[in-house]
């Protein structure tokens, strides 16, 4: 009974600790980082309020498609990528350049689009 409750015990320990670390790379991105919702991920390069780079990639299908994405914050930035024919199987990336400080608490978005359809839309909040 003794060794049957330690690993209980061992194993709820192990479930804390895995989920500190999920928190602890959770939606805030005083860092670089990168962050996914469905077939599109956004990606940043700088640390603090300021960004630079964003890179948006969008994974197709295993069909070709016309793929795009558009990256905004929620204090009125905005950038579309390029449109590009994707091969099937293959996954789309491009770059959007801030070059700006944002204010923190700034939500930055990026949304895929797959043959005209919205197929992911990650966000991720600004910090210092």
């Amino acid at each position: 009974m003794h060794q049957v409750m330690k690993k209980i015990v061992s194993g709820f320990a192990a479930m804390v600790a895995a989920l500190g670390c999920v928190i602890a790379v959770g939606p805030p991105a005083a860092a670089a980082g990168k962050w996914c919702n469905h077939s599109v991920c956004i990606e940043t390069y700088d640390t603090g309020t300021y960004l630079g780079r964003v890179e948006v990639s969008v994974t197709n299908t295993n069909q070709p498609h016309r793929i795009s994405a558009r990256v905004w914050t929620t204090n009125g930035w905005s950038a579309h990528t390029k449109v590009e024919d994707v091969a099937a199987f293959r996954t789309y990336r491009d770059q959007a350049y801030p070059q700006r400080h944002f204010p923190a608490g700034t939500r930055l978005c990026a949304e895929g689009f797959r043959g005209g359809a919205s197929v992911g839309l990650p966000c991720v909040t600004i910090t210092n």
